[in-house]
């Protein structure tokens, strides 16, 4: 079992930076592909990145590449999402997810997670 908590959403002009955080519970970490997800008001819960259980393969949504970077570090059994250059569409409620797939060869879809996190608000204003 697996509980994960997000942080780190707030409000940001758009062309700001914010990063999230999301910490992870539960026994071997680094076992865990994460990833986060986010949903706009009235759109479906959209992938945005994911990263391996070493850290070592990344992948990006297109809508993202270039602007945002996920890291973890699993001393502290966290994943991060650094969010630079955000644009009012950003706006969304972004979740914080884990794998049981150690290995990535894609960006995972939504029903590959075993794992979510209750969200945080990021909201861009333009």
């Amino acid at each position: 079992q697996v509980q994960l908590v997000e942080s780190g959403g707030g409000l940001v002009q758009a062309g700001g930076s914010l990063r999230l955080s999301c910490a992870a519970s539960g026994r071997a970490f680094s076992s865990y592909s994460m990833g986060w997800f986010r949903r706009a008001p009235g759109k479906e819960r959209e992938p945005v990145s994911a990263v391996s259980g070493t850290g070592g393969t990344r992948y990006y949504a297109d809508a993202v590449k270039g602007r945002f970077s996920i890291s973890r570090d699993n001393a502290k059994n966290t994943v991060y999402l650094q969010m630079n250059s955000l644009k009012p569409e950003d706006t969304a409620v972004y979740y914080c997810a884990a794998s049981g797939k150690m290995w990535l060869t894609k960006l995972l879809q939504r029903d590959e997670y075993s794992y979510w996190g209750q969200g945080t608000q990021v909201t861009v204003s333009s």
